[in-house]
């Protein structure tokens, strides 16, 4: 069949499809006057960026640190915009050989910028060949093997390194200290979420009032990689619900409501987690293992994905014996701890 016959009905939902990638490169601020939030971050950033300007040399190379969702990887995309340079992506667990390292390095052109998202997952072989690329803009290459193994240099092109990690503990010292910049990226006030999603609706071509806005950028655990879910499962609410598809603090409170999302932004596997510690442990304290098993998921999960926001906004304390439940838990749930009881722990 020539696309040209091709019904309505069986393009729609490529075109679809298409809506909504193009809305999410849309989504990402191509500038940093355009980028809201990391006040502090985006002031330092622009320095750098000017002044290697200024100077015509590549900038220094840098690291974005902070939780999921913040911007890590719109940033880096904005360094390689605003110095207009090429940008390559790649990602640390994608690189378990220091060989998947070397044909990346060596294939850069001049000035262009290098991307490795989570970067903290890359194999340490090629971890020790980054320092010397960082560095000296130079990586060693081992050609053949046994007793007539030799090492040959090989030049590289000046480039920009750009590296994104949730878990900035986890990079070795030497690598962590060869970044000129290191910014540490904080979750957002409901304020700037209210800027993020307003740019979005506008985007989406979503009529919602500020009310309705206030009460998502309330509820999107300070980032905006969520609010701007959040904001299309609403559209979808409306659209699906509403006579004339407006959005307003009726439809975001049932919408959000229908997703398990609720005042505090906590999601099913919160409150489950919350749950469990309150009516199954009194209170805590409860090790990490049993909690993970109690809930069915991964302890990392659990560690790296739940336990953070749930600290953040008080609802939860870690302790030497185990994660304990705070008394702002016990009110949000409504319930009281018991008189007596025995905890239970995996020390």
């Amino acid at each position: 069949m020539n696309y040209d016959d091709t019904p309505t009905e069986l393009l729609a939902p490529e075109l679809e499809s298409d809506a909504e990638l193009a809305f999410e490169g849309a989504l990402r601020p191509a500038s940093l006057t355009e980028f809201v939030g990391q006040v502090k971050v985006r002031g330092q950033l622009q320095l750098l960026l000017t002044a290697a300007t200024m100077q015509g040399r590549t900038p220094d190379h840098i690291l974005f640190a902070g939780p999921p969702g913040l911007g890590k990887t719109t940033l880096a995309m904005i360094v390689a915009h605003e110095g207009n340079r090429p940008l390559r992506m790649a990602s640390g667990p994608a690189i378990q050989h220091a060989g998947d390292l070397a044909a990346v390095l060596s294939s850069l052109v001049p000035g262009e910028v290098l991307f490795i998202d989570e970067i903290h997952r890359m194999a340490r072989s090629a971890e020790e060949m980054l320092y010397l690329a960082m560095e000296d803009f130079r990586i060693d290459i081992m050609v053949g093997k046994g007793a007539g193994a030799t090492s040959v240099p090989l030049e590289l092109a000046p480039f920009t390194l750009v590296g994104a990690t949730t878990r900035a503990g986890l990079l070795p010292n030497p690598l962590r200290d060869r970044f000129g910049f290191t910014a540490h990226l904080e979750f957002y006030a409901d304020d700037e979420l209210e800027q993020v999603l307003t740019r979005a609706a506008s985007l989406l071509g979503l009529d919602i009032d500020r009310e309705a806005l206030a009460e998502i950028a309330g509820r999107c655990r300070g980032t905006p990689r969520i609010a701007n879910r959040l904001l299309r499962r609403v559209r979808d609410y409306a659209l699906v619900y509403s006579g004339n598809g407006r959005a307003d603090i009726h439809s975001v409170r049932a919408a959000l409501e229908l997703y398990d999302v609720d005042a505090l932004g906590l999601d099913r596997l919160d409150r489950a987690v919350m749950q469990i510690i309150l009516t199954r442990f009194n209170g805590g304290p409860v090790g990490l293992n049993t909690l993970a098993v109690s809930v069915g998921e991964e302890s990392e999960t659990i560690e790296a994905v739940v336990e953070p926001f749930l600290v953040r906004i008080g609802l939860l304390t870690r302790t030497p014996r185990g994660r304990v439940a705070t008394p702002d838990a016990w009110q949000h749930f409504g319930l009281h701890p018991a008189s007596a009881g025995t905890l239970l722990d995996d020390l």
